[in-house]
């Protein structure tokens, strides 16, 4: 592996029989992740967390906090702060009801996954810290699914600062993957008053990373991600601030990037459009492996 591109070892047989019309791609599932950033004295730092080796998807790569969106967060009118549903359903290209879906999204896994929390008591104010026996309580409910964050944000009188958000881009999973997604990348601030801790259970390390020393470590082979990771921190690393990238956000290309699969000269080229660094070519043979 000449970098830390994630690539699953079943690819090139579920891409062979998409090719060949064997395989019926799944839908992708809505999803949401959030690129929290705190300024230091060298520039902008990352929240990143390694995905324990056991996962099904991803397993060891570093990626940041994220999840699927819990239908239960579309229908509850949620109080809310910033850009209305409207604008986020124009921003996200949904309709309203799923926009709120997914920023509720974003919110509730950076606080299931980091233990920050996007919210707080007026429309102005966020929330201190949250490491307290009830606020974990609440936060284990959340992951267990015990209890939706439409729920959790009424019982606390909380209201999501939806202006504390950015999106940034947005990814979706190959169509030869088993587990699809259709993801959401967002970008936020670290909260004052607020700090991050590996609350998932889904990871067994979590890095405040500079996000071109995090890219100089996947080029080296060093730190296994997926595409939209390495893509999104080699973004990133050109703001100096949290609140400049936070600015950037608004102006940035939604349009979903979307790996695809063509035949090209007896073999099949895997490439994601605008990201010529992640291209794959995959023998048509089945006895050959992928190649860098």
């Amino acid at each position: 592996m000449a970098n830390g591109q994630w690539y699953p070892p079943e690819w090139p047989e579920r891409i062979r029989a998409l090719a060949a019309g064997t395989l019926t791609p799944v839908t992708p599932k809505r999803a949401a992740t959030v690129m929290l950033l705190k300024d230091t004295d060298s520039g902008p730092a990352v929240h990143m967390l390694r995905r324990r080796a056991s996962m099904a998807f991803a397993g060891g790569a570093y990626a940041y906090p994220g999840g699927g969106v819990d239908p239960r967060d579309d229908d509850h009118h949620v109080r809310w702060a910033g850009p209305t549903r409207a604008w986020w359903a124009d921003r996200l290209g949904v309709d309203e009801t799923a926009a709120q879906a997914i920023v509720c999204a974003a919110v509730r896994e950076t606080y299931e996954e980091a233990g920050v929390l996007l919210a707080g008591p007026a429309a102005d104010a966020v929330v201190g810290d949250t490491t307290g026996a009830d606020w974990e309580a609440d936060r284990a409910a959340l992951v267990a699914r015990d209890l939706s964050f439409a729920e959790f944000l009424d019982r606390r009188g909380l209201v999501l600062r939806s202006d504390l958000l950015g999106a940034w881009t947005r990814w979706i999973t190959p169509e030869f993957e088993a587990r699809r997604y259709d993801t959401f990348f967002f970008v936020a601030a670290l909260p004052e008053g607020q700090r991050t801790r590996n609350a998932s259970t889904e990871a067994d390390r979590t890095v405040w990373i500079a996000p071109g020393e995090a890219a100089a470590g996947y080029d080296r082979g060093e730190l296994l991600m997926m595409p939209p990771t390495i893509a999104t921190l080699r973004q990133l690393t050109a703001y100096e601030t949290a609140a400049r990238a936070l600015a950037a956000a608004p102006g940035r290309d939604l349009t979903p990037v979307l790996a695809t699969a063509r035949l090209v000269d007896g073999e099949i080229v895997l490439s994601w459009p605008g990201h010529d660094e992640f291209t794959k070519h995959v023998p048509t043979a089945p006895t050959g492996g992928a190649s860098a």
